[in-house]
């Protein structure tokens, strides 16, 4: 492998875990179906990109969080903000970075990004308390 998708398996072992990154080494090894676009993605954004010097991990993931909530990708805004939360966001700060995007984005999209980091938060032990506002019968 080279050193960049070395560097970039690095990382993601970091922020993701070792177990996800063995899983992620073993996709891009692979012949199958979506290896090279999983070899692109370690290369692209974890090797060249995410390892950047510029920008704090906490820093970049609170970009990226801004621009998934944008664009409404929630199963990845889900694996995200367990990256912020690894990269040491709070959870305040990440109600607050919610609550910068909402005159940007609207409140549709936050209130489907809010759903999904209730259930990250649950899911972590980090607020068990909140209800979704589909839970409490708003949507």
């Amino acid at each position: 492998m080279s050193d960049v998708t070395e560097r970039g398996l690095q990382l993601f072992a970091e922020i993701m875990g070792e177990e996800r990154a063995e899983q992620m080494r073993l996709g891009i090894q692979s012949t199958g179906f979506g290896a090279a676009i999983g070899k692109l993605a370690t290369d692209y954004a974890f090797g060249s990109v995410w390892a950047r010097d510029g920008l704090e991990r906490k820093q970049r993931s609170l970009v990226v969080i801004g621009v998934l909530i944008a664009q409404r990708q929630i199963l990845e805004l889900k694996n995200h903000i367990r990256i912020g939360i690894t990269n040491g966001l709070t959870v305040r700060e990440i109600e607050e970075a919610l609550i910068q995007t909402l005159p940007y984005v609207g409140f549709p999209a936050v209130a489907s990004a809010t759903t999904a980091i209730v259930e990250v938060l649950r899911e972590l032990g980090l607020d068990t308390q909140t209800q979704t506002a589909e839970e409490r019968g708003m949507l």
